[in-house]
């Protein structure tokens, strides 16, 4: 299992290695790594000094600076935004899908665009969005995306369509979503030294439903990886990106 892949393909085409199934918890776009500022689509397009600078204003929560530096940015840039981004996002996902192992059950980051999924994803690659599926005698619910922040990644939505989503899936045995839930010691960031937005409905079906495992990635160094709420065992498989390493769920 592996999530916030952000471009790294190669060691995405090993991920599944002896395993039964490869699930991806999203994030396969790199718009910018915060280890490595010369990576990604801003720096390709802006350059390094750039994306250094916006990289500073983000994580010291100046939210509205650095959206008044990428406008100024993107106003020098001929050709449309929306467009130009799209490209790029185009050649990430040219590279990522074709590494997924056959089967791959997969479901959207906040940074993903799931209208491309459809075009990429292979016959193997199964991709869920508030839906269930059993796998290995196991049924895994999948719920995908993000909610809102000031980042205003490609795919946030709100609280009441992230929560219907939750709903949808029901008592699962393994939930698995990007977001984690909302718990202070599973949100926050230590590198980044901020709290990611950890969805409350999703905490909620945990002590409510009470699935075994509730799997999850998005926050890249959290302040703890692994936790009990109650019956479930809530796990941050990893910031695949930078280890490389796959987290093994067995039974």
């Amino acid at each position: 299992m592996v999530s916030d892949v952000h471009g790294n393909a190669r060691d995405l085409a090993r991920a599944g290695d002896g395993a039964d199934a490869l699930i991806c918890l999203g994030d396969l776009v790199l718009f910018l790594d915060y280890a490595d500022h010369s990576r990604g689509i801003f720096p390709d397009l802006f350059g390094v000094e750039n994306a250094d600078r916006i990289v500073e204003l983000r994580t010291a929560r100046r939210f509205e600076e650095a959206r008044e530096l990428g406008a100024r940015l993107w106003g020098g840039v001929g050709g449309d935004r929306a467009a130009l981004i799209e490209q790029a996002v185009r050649r990430q996902y040219g590279e990522m899908f074709p590494a997924f192992p056959t089967p791959t059950y997969a479901t959207y980051g906040n940074v993903d665009m799931p209208q491309l999924w459809p075009e990429f994803a292979g016959p193997g690659t199964t991709v869920l969005d508030g839906e269930r599926a059993e796998i290995g005698g196991r049924v895994f619910g999948f719920v995908g995306g993000g909610l809102r922040t000031p980042m205003r990644t490609p795919y946030e939505i709100s609280d009441e369509e992230y929560a219907a989503k939750i709903e949808a899936v029901g008592e699962v045995d393994v939930l698995c979503t990007h977001i984690p839930p909302e718990v202070p010691e599973l949100v926050y960031d230590t590198v980044a030294r901020r709290f990611e937005r950890g969805s409350r409905a999703l905490l909620d079906a945990i002590r409510r439903t009470r699935p075994r495992y509730s799997l999850f990635g998005h926050v890249h160094q959290p302040l703890v990886r692994r936790m009990r709420i109650g019956a479930t065992e809530c796990v941050n498989v990893g910031h695949f990106a930078g280890s490389g390493r796959p987290f093994a769920l067995e039974w």
